[in-house]
């Protein structure tokens, strides 16, 4: 996976005197020279490495130039500040440094956090693991999510964090208007998508004890793991983090079951899982309900709710998804996106959408 993993020099270059000033002046400790190296990893918001001969950073900022799509994208200011608040939480996450609203200072806003030292797996297979370590791996991931989804958001000074109530309606029309607004090409499931889902929705998806932070993008290559242990360290990325629905926080994560390995994603789909030493679907979906028996939700515990209602939840994620990829789409035709494998990852948007409506005329 070297087209994600490892640094490149940066696409749009950051004014290192700038930048080197704001650090003096807020980091502690902070001394130079600075070198500046941009990850390969990442479609959305640009993260880069910065070194001196003391300490790495890592500093996520806006697209540069700006391309957004929603008033919402790219909410760097976002990401800090749920990360600030789960410091110490259960759930774990970089260390944060600093945040700069003032776009006078690089261009454009951005964040300081610590670099984390560890592990990250790009592919869901883990390649060169055993069967063991593959089982232990896949078990922390879910303990994790499930740690997030039981936090006390008001401890945490995260209950105005989203909206309360209608988040499935929220979201099916926030990424409807993505959609619309990125098209390339039209996408004949998508189209069909938009109408289905508002009209399909379980119970379950009203339930208002239903809430819970959720990360909106955990998979595998968005967590470090230690450098030896079956242990997350860090989770990345909370771009799309809000107060929602945790099955469909789970779900998406286990959109990963479903879909074969392409460019624009990296899936299990035909593999010997008992062989891999990787859990069913079925057997991840049991352990979650175990593992959210402390939520006050009932239905997060309730399986056989679960299985019922798998099929929206399903498409709702890949319909999802493939908005987002869309929304990638429209950045390579204007020239804005930020990893070089931007086009290859676009060209997920119409599979995974046909496979989202797969799941919808196996749900009726």
């Amino acid at each position: 996976m070297s087209d994600f993993s490892g640094t490149k020099a940066p696409t749009h270059a950051l004014p290192e005197a700038a930048l080197s000033a704001w650090l003096h002046e807020h980091v502690p400790g902070f001394a130079g020279p600075l070198q500046i190296a941009q990850f390969k990893g990442g479609q959305s918001n640009p993260s880069y490495l910065l070194s001196t001969p003391q300490a790495r950073y890592v500093l996520r900022s806006k697209p540069a130039p700006a391309a957004q799509l929603l008033p919402s994208a790219h909410a760097i200011e976002r990401e800090y500040q749920v990360m600030h608040a789960l410091q110490g939480s259960g759930v774990p996450v970089p260390h944060m440094l600093g945040l700069c609203e003032d776009e006078a200072v690089l261009g454009r806003a951005f964040y300081l956090m610590e670099f984390v030292e560890g592990r990250i797996f790009w592919a869901p297979a883990l390649p060169g693991a055993t069967p063991g370590e593959r089982s232990e791996i896949y078990q922390e991931m879910l303990r994790v999510q499930a740690t997030l989804h039981r936090l006390d958001l008001a401890s945490l000074g995260l209950q105005n964090y989203g909206r309360a109530g209608s988040y499935f309606e929220r979201q099916i029309a926030r990424w409807s208007k993505q959609y619309q607004a990125s098209i390339t090409e039209p996408i004949a499931a998508m189209e069909r998508l938009m109408d289905w889902l508002p009209a399909h929705m379980p119970a379950s998806a009203h339930d208002p004890s239903e809430v819970a932070l959720v990360h909106g993008d955990y998979r595998i290559d968005n967590l470090v793991f230690h450098t030896h242990e079956p242990r997350i360290v860090a989770v990345l990325d909370w771009e799309l983090s809000t107060l929602g629905h945790p099955l469909a926080d789970f779900s998406y994560h286990c959109m990963v079951w479903h879909i074969r390995s392409m460019a624009a994603a990296r899936g299990l789909a035909g593999l010997d899982l008992a062989a891999l030493g990787i859990p069913s679907e079925a057997e991840y979906l049991t352990r979650y309900a175990q593992l959210s028996a402390g939520h006050p939700s009932r239905l997060a515990r309730d399986v056989a709710q679960l299985q019922q209602d798998w099929n929206f939840y399903l498409a709702y994620n890949l319909f999802r998804i493939a908005a987002i990829l869309q929304g990638i789409a429209k950045r390579v035709e204007a020239g804005t996106a930020a990893s070089a494998q931007a086009r290859e990852a676009a060209s997920g948007a119409r599979p995974l959408a046909e496979l989202a409506w797969s799941f919808a005329e196996r749900a009726g």
